[in-house]
């Protein structure tokens, strides 16, 4: 199943409505000093709802939910989790790069709620994990998840990361630009590349080759603007290298059989030995993973452990040695062989990039449009923003998700 990072709603900001300090009434009665969650709930009030005017939803309201999915509630050890660590990832990240709790005070969303389980949509078969509504409410799904790394904080900071704060970024940056607007040249950078309909099956390779971060960014340019913003935060160098690496390459056309159209491959793709066609005249092209790629001294790239195949039966000569049908020697097992009688590697030979679409040079374009606008709009330094969060994933251990979970103590 394709992970769909987001479904975002016509997001507006809050801070634009003249709110007063909150918008929730006074609940400091309704908290039961003799409830098991009390010191929970104290918590939640004393660093969400006092501090930023949001309430941290854990407790399952199914009126609150989407009736069309079948959905469970997160456990209390989780939500604890996932309420500490956001405080920690999010919220405490922007009061450091701004130097006040004020920026996500005024435009922060005003509910978090959290849904154990994910909400899985039967027709595309995709997962939502995060929902937006109107600027005011961020759904964070499948949190009963995070129980499976309970016993692995770096590993879990990593879900949390990919998932949960990656859409905590990303909704953000609708909830701000629906402020103030994308910018002109952003919005006309990757016109006519847009798919709204099943971009989850695009490759990323492509897509990456096209200038967009992820696939969704592909959908449509809200998505594209939140999608950029949010990665560029989230992802780690050796992932934003990855990243440009693939957008610096692009893609070739092969005819397709069936239809007699055109359809594009990945740069990835390979003609074996440099031989676009096979004996029957068949297109050879195929994906070369680079996980199963070696290169020779001069560069040239052959396939890890896999060998040329002879052609037809093999055939045991009166020389003690065997032949193809076309008389190349091979091995008993139809492999051919050199003069040294060492197997022959399939050797791949990268096709022509043909899109004339410069991924790397867009996606470069991009991040320096989204810091200008951050810079420009906000006061704020995407750069340090990012510096901030990446220094708290790396130095991310078992002892700090510890003294953070023991900011809440439960009766035993």
């Amino acid at each position: 199943m394709a992970l769909v990072a987001i479904a975002a709603m016509s997001l507006t900001s809050c801070g634009e409505k003249g709110l007063g300090e909150t918008i929730f009434p006074d609940v400091a009665d309704e908290l039961d000093p003799n409830s098991y969650t009390y010191n929970f709930d104290k918590w939640l009030k004393e660093n969400y709802l006092d501090v930023y005017n949001l309430e941290f939803q854990y407790r399952l309201k199914d009126n609150e939910t989407n009736m069309n999915y079948n959905l469970e509630p997160a456990t209390l050890s989780n939500s604890i989790d996932l309420a500490v660590l956001t405080k920690y990832m999010w919220f405490d990240v922007y009061e450091e790069v701004t130097g006040s709790k004020e920026f996500l005070k005024m435009y922060g969303p005003r509910i978090l709620m959290l849904v154990g389980s994910p909400a899985i949509n039967p027709i595309s078969r995709t997962i939502e994990v995060g929902l937006a509504e109107g600027g005011i409410k961020v759904t964070l799904l499948n949190v009963n998840r995070l129980g499976n790394y309970v016993n692995n904080p770096e590993q879990l900071v990593n879900v949390l990361n990919d998932e949960y704060f990656h859409t905590m970024h990303h909704e953000f940056a609708h909830i701000l630009h629906q402020t103030k607007s994308i910018p002109t040249e952003f919005r006309i950078i990757s016109a006519g590349h847009y798919e709204g309909m099943n971009w989850e099956k695009k490759n990323e390779f492509k897509v990456h080759s096209l200038g967009f971060v992820t696939a969704y960014a592909s959908s449509a340019l809200r998505e594209d603007f939140a999608e950029t913003i949010a990665c560029y935060i989230t992802l780690s160098d050796a992932e934003w290298a990855k990243i440009m690496d693939d957008a610096d390459r692009g893609w070739a056309t092969d005819r397709e059989e069936e239809s007699d159209s055109w359809i594009p491959y990945y740069c990835y793709y390979y003609y074996p030995n440099n031989n676009p066609v096979d004996d029957n005249g068949e297109s050879t092209l195929t994906y070369l993973d680079r996980n199963r790629v070696d290169f020779l001294e001069d560069g040239t790239p052959i396939y890890k452990n896999m060998y040329q195949k002879g052609v037809g039966k093999v055939t045991l000569a009166e020389d003690g040695k065997y032949y193809d049908e076309n008389g190349v020697e091979c091995d008993k097992q139809g492999y051919v062989l050199d003069k040294n009688g060492n197997r022959v590697p399939i050797f791949a030979y990268a096709v022509e990039d043909e899109d004339n679409v410069k991924g790397k040079d867009i996606l470069e374009t991009k991040i320096q449009l989204c810091k200008d606008w951050f810079r420009e709009e906000w006061g704020v330094d995407l750069d340090e923003l990012r510096n901030v969060v990446q220094a708290r994933i790396q130095s991310f251990n078992a002892a700090k998700l510890q003294e953070l979970r023991n900011q809440i103590t439960l009766p035993e």
